[in-house]
C-alpha cells in the first residue's frame, strides 16, 4: 500500500471501510514530520503491514480530527481498528511507529 493524503471527511469513511488504519498528523513547519516521511512511506509497503491502511493528514487543515484525537503536537499518530481509535500520541522515531503498528496488529483488544 501507499500513504494516502486525507481530510476530516475522508477519515470518517476510511476508518469504517478499512479494518486497521494508521494516521500521521503533520505540520509543514515540523522538521520531525519531514524526517519521518520516508520511514512512514517505507513501512506502508512492508509485507507485514499489508493489512493496514496508511494515511496522512494536515493537522491545521483538519480541525475535527485533530480535536478528536486531542492533538498535542506533531508528528502525531493515531491508530484505528474497526472504526474505533485504539491509541494516539506523539511519535518521533521509526521504531515508535513500528511499535504502534505492532499493537494495532494484535488480536482485537475490544473482543477480550
Amino acid at each position: 500500500m501507499t500513504v494516502t493524503d486525507i481530510n476530516d471527511n475522508q477519515l470518517r469513511k476510511l476508518i469504517f471501510d478499512d479494518e486497521r488504519v494508521i494516521v500521521k498528523f503533520t505540520d509543514p513547519a515540523c522538521p520531525i514530520c519531514k524526517a519521518l516521511s520516508p520511514s512512514f512511506r517505507k513501512l506502508s509497503v512492508e509485507p507485514q503491514y499489508q493489512s493496514v491502511t496508511f494515511a496522512r493528514m494536515s493537522a491545521s487543515e483538519n480541525p475535527v480530527s485533530s480535536k478528536e484525537v486531542k492533538l498535542t503536537g506533531t508528528p502525531f499518530f493515531a491508530i484505528y481498528c474497526k472504526g474505533t481509535i485504539q491509541e494516539c500520541g506523539i511519535v518521533d522515531t521509526e521504531d515508535g511507529i513500528r511499535a504502534m503498528l505492532s499493537r494495532l496488529l494484535q488480536p482485537h483488544r475490544q473482543e477480550a
